[in-house]
């Protein structure tokens, strides 16, 4: 059941940082990768600066900011 939800709240997150970022969402597929990927990336920079999250809202909070951090490094580096 564990999968289920983290697949879920990195489709959400996905597509929230989509929406964030340039309007639009990734496909179902390319959010919960992108959404997944933001969750390590959100951990890990919430984690450096002290803060926690906690439950379902901070989950995808946390994995929402992290996508959205992804995805600005990658127009970074499409641009160069």
């Amino acid at each position: 059941m564990s999968l289920i939800i983290f697949l879920i709240i990195g489709a959400v997150a996905g597509w929230l940082a989509g929406q964030f970022t340039k309007g639009a969402g990734f496909g179902i597929l390319g959010n919960i990768i992108v959404g997944i990927v933001g969750s390590f990336i959100g951990g890990f920079a919430f984690g450096l600066l002290g803060l926690s999250s906690h439950g379902l809202i901070g989950s995808i909070v946390t994995a929402t900011v992290g996508a959205i951090i992804l995805l600005y490094i990658v127009r970074l580096i499409k641009k160069a």
